[in-house]
């Protein structure tokens, strides 16, 4: 780790496609503007730039590639950038046509600092349309184990070659043009199973209309399929208009999503720089065995790479991340995709209890209602899974279990909820309960002593939960489970006869900074009444606590985040934690990023401002620390969790799902990694 600020110390690599302003037939003004954007890539800590197909020529002058003088042009324009490059951070990939063994080829040009790594000619020459490649160039195909001289050094040529860094920023590239992935298998397929995370693309691609959507769904998607990062460059102004134009359409993309784009139509210079995690890429391919049999299926067929070695370290200065994070990773700030995720994620909780509804043969459904968020949308989802079925919302029975500090607004919530949905509903005081069973354990409770130990806590939430499941009994019913993912990840459930048990748990994978997107939306849907929605706002505003331990010095209510930490926060560490296998120090980087100013970036469009708050490094050092310690201890409570669907790609905590690990683990390396390298400030 270099400075734990700075984007490579945490298997980041900030890569750029850049569009320099052309000219026809002009190698010394391609390479003046070349370098105008390397020393940009190199003052912003950029590790590749990568340049348009045929750039230091211009694409689209037909026989002029036959010319002695151009030829001779480009070969000084490659020694003045070879040159150049020597003291300049980033490797330079650079377009331009090349003769060799008579023929010429459209080839990529890897530079650095003052090397010249090596060239790839295209493969896939396009002569349809608007295309005439084939009069001027010769295929690629078959062209490996070659060697060609450029700016007076023999280098590896060839369409068999993979880059590799050996620095301190280590990463593997691929080099292919234009039309090389517009086919059905592209030549980056092969380097991606043969170890290339990044590939690079030098276009030209003209624009007609539609055009630049399929440019992005085509990179898109190969990024994902490959999980890899693809980064685009193509030619813009200043190329022959003769009879095509250019858009300078240039994009950085990370297994599926677009990190940066140009502008469209550009005046001048312009960089898509996009900081890539390589650290996520190598997590998702080690976890899709998918990835790994397919290239043990297409051994036979693929080719054989030669790697040509350069060395990349880290800027001494820290290269801070550009890149979004979101501080909500569940629950995304564009309003449109938060509104479809609240849509999949209420009708797959629907859909689950439904099935396991009808599969049992039962006819009523028991749920546990005390008025804040988890059991809310449990019984909300409850009372739709009736209309589903066709039954009476009666059916569902609803009850209020009040204990020793149960609030009367909560109470009343409950009871609101309860009328409004139209279900069945009943209070069960579980104080006599409590109380019996606290003297029977000769608890210092029982003689009037205010101790409220972790003993008066579980006696109550274990009472709850016995009762519901003995009411199932009574009334043929299945118990519904209103515990969520946050609570799971940090242990703050009742084990066994407590809030951690249910016969179906809709909220098994939804965690707690969704949960209140998710009333949120039901309340807008139309799905509720204008007084159901009321009620729901009333419930929104509620205070999070498990509301066990009765109110003390002056103090309103039991606060579940000052115990436990910020949902906020803890939902981040438990999505990085879990769906990616980040180090803490890389987590606490990244929440750091997302976290440290409030006035920064997206907020989900319906979060209340007190919600809007920004936390420190230390903050975020010491609640992450909490969450490593409760997570770890907790995992004996998720290896015996009940059914319940699986919600979000961030995923499930279930035994039989997307988390198996041994329940008498424990956080100490991970402890210890945070403390050896997260800053205390």
């Amino acid at each position: 780790m270099t400075d734990f600020r700075s984007l490579y110390s945490h298997e980041f690599i900030r890569i750029a496609a850049c569009v320099p302003p052309g000219a026809v037939t002009d190698p010394a003004h391609a390479v003046r503007e070349t370098l105008a954007l390397a020393a940009r890539g190199h003052e912003a800590g950029v590790a590749v730039l990568v340049f348009p197909e045929l750039g230091l020529s211009s694409y689209a002058i037909d026989d002029l590639l036959f010319q002695d003088a151009l030829d001779d042009g480009v070969a000084r324009a490659l020694e003045a950038l070879t040159e150049a490059s020597a003291g300049l951070f980033p490797v330079l990939v650079v377009g331009a046509p090349l003769r060799h063994g008579g023929r010429l080829y459209n080839t990529a040009v890897a530079i650095h600092r003052g090397r010249v790594l090596g060239v790839v000619p295209k493969v896939y020459l396009p002569n349809y349309r608007e295309f005439y490649e084939r009069r001027q160039f010769t295929s690629g195909a078959g062209v490996s184990g070659q060697s060609i001289v450029v700016a007076g050094q023999s280098v590896p040529f060839g369409t068999d070659l993979l880059f590799r860094s050996e620095g301190t920023v280590p990463f593997t590239f691929h080099i292919e043009i234009c039309e090389d992935v517009w086919v059905p298998v592209p030549p980056s397929t092969w380097a991606a199973m043969a170890g290339a995370e990044v590939l690079l693309n030098l276009s030209a691609s003209n624009i007609t209309i539609g055009k630049a959507d399929t440019r992005r769904l085509l990179c898109a998607a190969h990024a994902a399929r490959t999980v890899s990062a693809y980064v685009y460059s193509a030619a813009g102004p200043g190329e022959s208009t003769t009879d095509l134009a250019w858009d300078g359409h240039a994009a950085v993309f990370e297994n599926g999503t677009v990190l940066a784009e140009t502008p469209r139509f550009p005046d001048g210079a312009v960089m898509a720089a996009g900081d890539v995690d390589l650290g996520r890429l190598r997590q998702e391919r080690m976890r899709l065995n998918t990835y790994g049999d397919c290239i043990r299926n297409e051994a036979a067929a693929t080719p054989a790479f030669r790697t040509a070695l350069f060395r990349l370290d880290a800027p001494a200065r820290a290269v801070a991340l550009e890149r979004t994070v979101e501080r909500f990773p569940f629950v995304p700030a564009d309003a449109a995709r938060l509104r479809e995720d609240c849509y999949e994620a209420y009708h797959i909780q629907v859909q689950g209890l439904a099935r396991r509804l009808a599969s049992t043969g039962l006819p009523r459904l028991v749920i546990g209602v005390s008025g804040g968020l988890d059991s809310t949308q449990a019984l909300i989802v409850a009372a739709r899974v009736m209309d589903q079925l066709g039954r009476d919302r009666r059916d569902v029975l609803a009850y209020t279990l009040p204990g020793f500090a149960t609030s009367q607004d909560t109470k009343a919530n409950a009871w609101a909820l309860i009328r409004a949905l139209g279900v069945s509903g009943e209070e069960i005081d579980i104080r006599p309960a409590a109380r019996q069973m606290l003297a029977d354990m000769h608890h210092p409770f029982a003689d009037g002593r205010p101790v409220y130990d972790v003993t008066f806590e579980n006696v109550q939430a274990g009472l709850r939960t016995d009762y519901l499941f003995r009411l199932a009994n009574r009334h043929n019913a299945l118990v519904v489970g209103t515990g969520d993912l946050s609570e799971l990840g940090l242990g703050w459930c009742t084990f066994g006869v407590g809030d951690h048990m249910s016969h179906y748990n809709v909220n098994a994978s939804v965690p707690k900074t969704l949960i209140q997107h998710l009333i949120r939306f039901v309340a807008a849907s139309g799905d509720v009444s204008g007084e159901t929605a009321r009620v729901l706002a009333a419930i929104l505003a509620t205070e999070i606590s498990p509301e066990l331990v009765p109110a003390t010095d002056g103090r309103t209510i039991q606060s579940t985040q000052e115990i436990v930490g910020p949902y906020a926060l803890q939902d981040f560490n438990l999505y990085y934690l879990t769906r990616y296998g980040f180090r803490p120090s890389k987590i606490a980087f990244l929440a750091e990023h997302a976290w440290r100013d409030a006035a920064a970036g997206n907020w989900p469009a319906d979060l209340p401002a007190a919600e809007r708050c920004a936390y420190d490094l230390p903050q975020i050092r010491h609640w992450l620390a909490v969450f490593l310690r409760r997570f770890f201890s907790s995992q004996f409570k998720r290896s015996t969790l009940p059914n319940g669907p699986k919600i979000s790609s961030g995923g499930s905590l279930s035994p039989r799902g997307d988390w198996r690990a041994p329940s008498d683990g424990n956080g100490r390396l991970w402890l210890e990694e945070l403390e050896a390298n997260v800053p205390e400030a």
